[in-house]
């Protein structure tokens, strides 16, 4: 009987995206021949669902999708940027958008809701999917926005296909302004956000307690000047100051020339185009984000097997 070595099973591994104990016991099984072992494993249905839900999933796509005055984000992953690139996957990632589109963006009932040209749930189709692509997918995130009046333009950078690829934001516009005009601000402001991934939209809207922690770090720094507290308090208020201009959307600089606030941006094209434009919410989701990737140690589960 062939001897079966740590690098053959590996080599099944890799092959088949099986387990370390099922690649071991397939060749086992057939005296060490990797495409008799690879038989083997379909046979046995090694590589269904099941098999692969406990992988980690942080690659896989963003897509959009709108109709004006709503629009929503979501977010599929896969264990690999190959399978991500398949079109089968990207397939599967437009229809969870345009039934997210239909359920408002909720993610709890577009995982319910029913998967276009199926009888089962988006949730179950995703998981079927799974057995048939051969990696781990989740459906991680879903949000959207909408607007009583104006447009929610929709963004995706380097796009893979349109309305596909890595990183989506959304940016809501509140206005009775043109449509066209609506979008090509808001596509600009969308870009914007790809770029700098503002914390919050407002002064207002910041997290209180990453207000205080900033604080209390440049109170700190200011003291160590040995400045005398009334010097420091003023201090402390164009520091702060600098910190929204960094991190909140309308204080930020507009990427696109580099110069002009964003609320101006806003206020010079309302002026431009007759009536009120208002900015009522924006969104950035980026693959992966958040999502702690795990480093495989070949070698250690190598030991656990034999052990």
């Amino acid at each position: 009987m062939a001897q079966i070595t740590a690098a053959l099973v590996k080599e099944l591994r890799d092959k088949s995206g099986a387990g370390m104990m099922d690649c071991k016991k397939a060749l086992s099984e057939n005296d060490g021949d990797i495409e008799a072992s690879m038989d083997w494993l379909r046979q046995k249905g090694i590589s269904k669902a099941e098999k692969k839900s406990g992988r980690v999933a942080a690659e896989g796509l963003v897509a959009v999708a709108s109709n004006g005055p709503s629009a929503v984000v979501v977010e599929v992953n896969s264990e690999t940027d190959f399978v991500a690139r398949n079109e089968g996957f990207q397939a599967i990632v437009k229809v969870v958008a345009d039934v997210a589109l239909a359920n408002d963006g909720d993610y709890d009932a577009t995982k319910a809701a029913t998967y276009t040209g199926t009888s089962q749930s988006v949730e179950a189709e995703i998981t079927e999917a799974v057995g048939t692509i051969g990696e781990n997918m989740t459906f991680r995130r879903s949000t959207g926005l909408s607007v009583n009046s104006g447009i929610v333009s929709t963004y995706i950078h380097n796009a893979v296909t349109p309305g596909l690829g890595k990183l989506a934001v959304l940016v809501a516009l509140e206005s009775d302004a043109d449509a066209a005009v609506l979008d090509a601000l808001g596509k600009q402001l969308a870009m914007h956000v790809a770029a700098t991934n503002p914390q919050s939209l407002t002064i207002a809207d910041m997290d209180p307690a990453a207000v205080e922690r900033e604080k209390s770090v440049l109170v700190e720094q200011a003291r160590e000047s040995g400045k005398p507290d009334n010097i420091i308090e003023k201090m402390i208020v164009g520091r702060m100051n600098k910190f929204y201009q960094e991190v909140v959307f309308v204080e930020q600089t507009f990427v696109i020339d580099g110069e002009t606030k964003v609320s101006k941006v806003i206020e010079n094209a309302a002026k431009d185009a007759g009536t009120e434009i208002k900015l009522t919410g924006y969104v950035r989701l980026e693959v992966g984000a958040g999502i702690e990737k795990e480093e495989e140690d070949f070698a250690a589960e190598v030991a656990a097997m034999s052990s």
